[in-house]
């Protein structure tokens, strides 16, 4: 009776590590991020569910968007959403519907480095997510992109895609102005915990909106700084980079920051760099 007992013992033992095992390689949490196939197949059932529920449709919209994304990109690329603005709303995709010239549609994606899993939107949008640089391949690393699409007869044509140089903490997008050129550009707003401010990549349209932007890089923190300028007076934006210094507070024994300088950089067609007269070794990319 008692070998009895431990047979039935062992073989439910068994059994259900048998089934936990199959679950896990059938479709257990996280095979998304490791599997293109199961990506593919859940983000389309998303869209299904989307599709039932909206009941305005229009030519190009973000539904259409995400299919396209879907259908014409690699896996593990992605639509990004901003940023929520409070606790439990439900997060906007990062998208802008505009008419200059033509009907556009201006997004941010994100694509996964292939050989790594694939990202996760929640993992590379906001405060959080700004330290994902320190540690990103356990989250997968994702590369953004500033997307221009052009909408005609309800098909896109991408016009161009200009790579932003950061992983992580996406914000939002915005369309401005630069006054002292009257030339418009694209904000992409992103927080950075690192150094307790935040960073912001300008696309500027040069040459328009049909011919891949100009990017050039803002940010400011506590001991951060820089700021959009006109220096040379040519049509590329330039800015002033501020040098902070430290000493100890007066009032309170506390540490004391202050601006110790502020050198300006211009943009270099020959060098395609960002130089400054104040040294011929101090040059900048963006």
């Amino acid at each position: 009776m008692k070998l009895y007992n431990y047979f039935i013992v062992f073989s439910l033992i068994g059994f259900l590590s048998l089934a936990c095992s199959t679950k896990k390689e059938g479709g257990g949490e996280g095979d998304a991020a490791t599997s293109a196939a199961k990506d593919e197949a859940l983000r389309s059932y998303n869209l299904d569910i989307e599709k039932e529920q909206t009941r305005n449709r229009f030519a190009c919209d973000t539904i259409s968007l995400k299919e396209y994304i879907l259908k014409n990109y690699e896996p593990g690329t992605y639509l990004v959403e901003f940023d929520r603005t409070f606790t439990y709303n439900v997060p906007k995709p990062a998208v802008i519907y505009f008419r200059d010239t033509s009907n556009y549609v201006l997004s941010v994606i994100a694509k996964s480095k292939p050989g790594e899993r694939n990202i996760e939107s929640k993992n590379v949008v906001g405060y959080e997510s700004s330290y994902i640089n320190l540690d990103s391949t356990k989250l997968g690393t994702a590369f953004f992109w500033l997307t221009l699409f052009e909408c005609n007869d309800g098909e896109f044509r991408r016009m161009w895609e200009s790579e932003v140089p950061i992983h992580g903490g996406f914000n939002r997008m915005t369309i401005k102005n630069w006054s002292a050129k009257k030339q418009k550009y694209v904000e992409l707003n992103f927080e950075d915990g690192i150094i307790s401010g935040h960073r912001n990549y300008n696309f500027f349209m040069t040459d328009g909106w049909k011919k891949p932007p100009h990017l050039m890089e803002t940010y400011l923190a506590l001991a951060h700084k820089r700021v959009l300028a006109n220096v040379n007076n040519d049509k590329y934006p330039d800015y002033y980079e501020f040098r902070f210094a430290t000493g100890r507070g007066t009032l309170d024994s506390l540490s004391a920051i202050r601006v110790l300088d502020s050198i300006p950089f211009y943009w270099s067609v020959k060098r395609r760099l960002y130089i400054t007269d104040k040294s011929s070794r101090w040059f900048r990319k963006y």
